[in-house]
């Protein structure tokens, strides 16, 4: 088991930035992909981008490409998502996940572990 909380949500400006956090515990947190994904009241969840395990490869979604980046610290069992000009089209909850796939997965299906999610408000 792998367990995900993630933080740093909340209410912000358009234009502003936010950086959310996703700490891991359980197993070795270097053996999986580690994902983010959102969902907006009434919409179906978004694939944002993923990271590989050592951290040199990522695929962000293109509708946050250029604005959102990940990074992750294995040391500190930690992803991040790094989110810039925040649109109120953002506004969403978002959660990280976890997969053990061999490649870098973008669909929901394929991620075995999720944390709660974090709330991310975007004013106009």
């Amino acid at each position: 088991q792998v367990q995900l909380v993630e933080s740093g949500g909340g209410l912000v400006q358009a234009g502003g930035s936010l950086r959310l956090s996703c700490a891991a515990s359980g197993r070795t947190f270097s053996n999986y992909h580690m994902g983010w994904f959102r969902q907006a009241p009434g919409k179906e969840r978004e694939f944002v981008g993923v990271i590989s395990r050592s951290g040199g490869s990522t695929d962000i979604a293109d509708s946050v490409e250029g604005r959102f980046t990940i990074s992750r610290d294995n040391a500190k069992n930690t992803v991040y998502l790094q989110m810039n000009s925040l649109k109120p089209e953002d506004t969403a909850v978002y959660r990280c996940a976890a997969t053990d796939s061999y490649y870098l997965a973008t669909r929901k299906i394929e991620y075995h572990y999720w944390g709660p999610g974090t709330q991310v408000t975007v004013s106009s």
